[in-house]
């Protein structure tokens, strides 16, 4: 973010990070059998229930009408957590 648009996201306590999951396949690094330890940790940890989702809100199907109410309920600056749209609808040609 550059400009107003970081100014603005600061004054809300926004912060963006970036991660790429599959660095290690993607380059080809020497440790990638690690990628694979890593998620299989992670795995039995959601197992576990020892960690969990950020998501808060399913909205399916994916359509142009729930794309549109997800992106609404974003812009109210209410929502909390993760809205996730799954399924897809079928197309009618």
């Amino acid at each position: 973010m550059v400009g107003e648009d970081a100014v603005a996201a600061d004054s809300k306590a926004v912060s963006v990070h970036w991660e790429l999951m599959f660095t290690r396949s993607l380059f080809g690094t020497p440790d990638m059998a690690e990628q694979g330890r890593l998620l299989d940790t992670v795995a039995e940890l959601v197992d576990a229930s020892r960690i969990r989702t950020t998501a808060t809100e399913t909205l399916s199907p994916i359509s142009a009408a729930t794309l549109t109410e997800a992106h609404r309920r974003i812009e109210s600056a209410t929502t909390r957590g993760k809205i996730v749209l799954e399924g897809w609808e079928p197309r009618h040609d």
